[in-house]
């Protein structure tokens, strides 16, 4: 039952929702939620651990950055977490999808500046 409450929990937040809205189209580094949401990194990284404790997302070291995509290693969390989405409109993540391109494009442009290639990688690699 705690499991159940845990999962649900991590689900009624508007902030965690969209999280997980945008690791629907994949992986992401911190910096990328940050930027599209636009609050601070301490906050974002309180939800991000609130939807790992729940077992909704997984994360990944690379260097300083973290990165997190969807935990599709669960049937149950998976579909709850499809159907749930299927819920949230787009209207609702528009400006921060704008936002996430907008940080993408400006991180791809001082790397270039920097002679750099951009990659798949974060935040200045």
């Amino acid at each position: 039952m705690e499991e159940l409450l845990l999962i649900y929990k991590a689900l009624s937040d508007e902030t965690r929702l969209k999280i997980v809205k945008l690791l629907e189209k994949g992986e992401l580094c911190v910096c990328d939620i940050v930027a599209a949401l636009h609050v601070a990194q301490p906050k974002a990284s309180f939800h991000l651990g609130v939807l790992k404790e729940a077992g909704l997302i997984k994360d990944r070291r690379e260097g300083k950055w973290m990165h997190y995509r969807i935990h599709d290693g669960d049937v149950f969390r998976r579909m709850l977490i499809l159907t749930t989405l299927e819920k949230v409109p787009e209207s609702f993540m528009l400006e921060d999808k704008k936002r996430l391109a907008a940080f993408r494009k400006s991180r791809g442009a001082k790397l270039a500046l920097q002679g750099s290639e951009v990659t798949a990688s974060c935040c200045g690699k």
